[in-house]
């Protein structure tokens, strides 16, 4: 995944909020729903989370907009498709 650790002084999680902020949402949002049984298993569960996140999950930072924007769409019927096995979802119109 392309991840590097750059150490904090122990016990200051303010050193780094952007990382603790993605960690936080990480495990809120995916992996306390999940039962995780070894690192391939986390990797299988984290790369469609990853996409979520980076695809379709709504920012405040970015106005309500995920990180990889997208058009808006006016017409159309609003269809829901389940991410991660239901427990988040895409709303798009068709």
């Amino acid at each position: 995944m392309g991840i590097r650790d750059k150490p904090i002084a122990p016990a200051s999680p303010w050193q780094n909020g952007f990382a603790e902020r993605l960690i936080g949402s990480i495990r809120r949002e995916c992996l306390n729903h999940a039962i995780i049984c070894g690192e391939a298993h986390l990797r299988r569960v984290l790369k469609p989370y990853a996409d979520y996140y980076n695809r379709f999950r709504t920012h405040r930072s970015f106005n309500k907009d995920a990180p990889v924007s997208r058009s808006v769409q006016h017409t159309g019927v609003i269809r829901s498709r389940a991410i991660l096995g239901g427990l988040h979802h895409r709303y798009a119109r068709v």
